[in-house]
């Protein structure tokens, strides 16, 4: 079955996002990067389907997209001085935080499960609909090992199953995020993309 497409700016594409999530479905969305599948984070069998559509499996965990930093940084059980100075510069942006995670929360976004991957991205579309319905697990939407197609159809069609709504955002030819982990004693970047990190420059987390 084709999910219905619908333009990114069009009018009712937040409600209509919302109503796809909070059903339970996975919804093909433009962030300033690249394409992303995305569920409803505190849903595990929609978190559950993300991992399949994927094609991966749960040792890789997939990263959580927040309306704002206030919503992001109530994920973690502790945000650093670091974390906190990073997501002043950076959020909204393509920076992805690997912080301790919250206790108590039980959301199905692989392993290992007492971390969370963090970003307040810059787009309005996808900060709106996670002010809307909560934050969004979410992840590239192309098959696991393949690179992300430009546009939202190609991308949708790569997954290894269908989903609920794709959101047409144009093509979209940016950098993934840079992930820094500020889990230890020193902050580690685990992926250099669009942000310029240098952690040997960071004082300690």
């Amino acid at each position: 079955m084709t999910a219905p497409v619908l333009a990114a700016d069009d009018p009712g594409a937040v409600e209509r996002a919302a109503k796809s999530l909070l059903g339970g479905g996975l919804v093909v969305l433009p962030t300033e990067t690249v394409y992303g599948l995305a569920a409803l984070a505190s849903d595990p069998d929609a978190t559950r389907a993300l991992f399949e559509r994927k094609g991966r499996g749960a040792a890789v965990p997939v990263a959580v997209l927040c309306a704002d930093a206030d919503q992001a940084l109530a994920l973690a059980e502790a945000a650093s001085p670091l974390a906190r100075a990073l997501a002043a510069a950076h959020w909204p942006g393509p920076l992805t935080m690997v912080l301790p995670r919250r206790a108590g929360l039980p959301w199905a976004l692989g392993e290992p499960t007492h971390t969370i991957g963090l970003r307040c991205p810059d787009h309005d579309l996808v900060r709106a609909l996670a002010a809307r319905v909560g934050p969004l697990a979410t992840t590239s939407a192309n098959r696991h090992g393949q690179p992300t197609p430009a546009s939202a159809t190609e991308a949708a069609e790569q997954l290894l199953g269908p989903v609920d709504l794709v959101l047409d955002g144009g093509a979209l030819t940016g950098m993934p995020s840079t992930v820094v982990d500020l889990t230890g004693a020193r902050p580690r970047v685990l992926r250099q993309g669009a942000v310029d990190i240098d952690a040997s420059d960071a004082p300690d987390a």
